[in-house]
């Protein structure tokens, strides 16, 4: 992370609380997890754990993208979700917004994605040796020289929705890795986590928690 870190301070934004589990809205530009170095220790993790000392990590959400982020409150209800995560038995909906005008209304990008190790975090498509990357996606609506559209991810890679959009030469606006030129000139990442689906870890009841996106 080369540039100053200076995350949002905002108040934590609970959508759900119950014994197992604490789902939040996370606000863009901070951290899931704390980073390398004390000027990185602010971060989503920390402040959940500020109001809810037991709380544990379950996933995670790149720096720059918000919404829905769920936490484990006992070890049994982190082992469960993380599970669920692993075995793609979650839900996930995405709401970002692209250069361009992206056509066809729906499709899917199934391209394999392995780290660019000169310039990582960076992901890159390498058919070689990627690991298989799957996302489906649905044009919401064209604004300008730019398109609405929700994403859904098959698969869980680092940065997939980023390169996966940036492959078919449509840049989610604001990305400091992956977009150029005009579509860079954003104040931030157009990348939300809008829905999440799951099961409830005692008892299996599927949930669905949501965050609208401010953009």
């Amino acid at each position: 992370m080369n540039d100053t870190y200076d995350p949002p301070q905002t108040p934590l934004d609970v959508l759900h609380e119950d014994a197992q589990l604490i789902v939040v809205n996370k606000p863009s530009g901070l951290l899931s997890v704390p980073g390398r170095g004390a000027n990185l220790s602010d971060c989503l993790l920390t402040r959940v754990q500020d109001a809810f000392p037991q709380a544990l990590l379950v996933h995670r959400l790149d720096r720059d993208t918000s919404g829905v982020m769920v936490f484990a409150q006992t070890p049994h209800a982190q082992r469960n979700l993380s599970m669920q995560f692993e075995q793609r038995q979650t839900r996930k909906t995405y709401v970002a917004r692209v250069w361009g005008q992206l056509e066809p209304k729906t499709g899917t990008v199934d391209l394999p994605l392995i780290v660019d190790w000169p310039n990582r975090p960076r992901q890159m498509v390498c058919h070689a040796t990627g690991k298989p990357a799957v996302t489906d996606w649905r044009v919401v609506k064209t604004e300008g020289d730019t398109t609405r559209v929700r994403l859904f991810p098959k698969t869980g890679r680092s940065h997939q929705l980023r390169v996966h959009m940036q492959a078919l030469g449509h840049p989610i606006l604001g990305d400091p890795f992956y977009a150029t030129g005009d579509a860079l000139d954003f104040p931030r990442l157009m990348l939300h986590s809008e829905e999440l689906r799951l099961k409830h870890p005692e008892g299996g009841v599927s949930m669905k928690f949501r965050a609208r996106p401010e953009f």
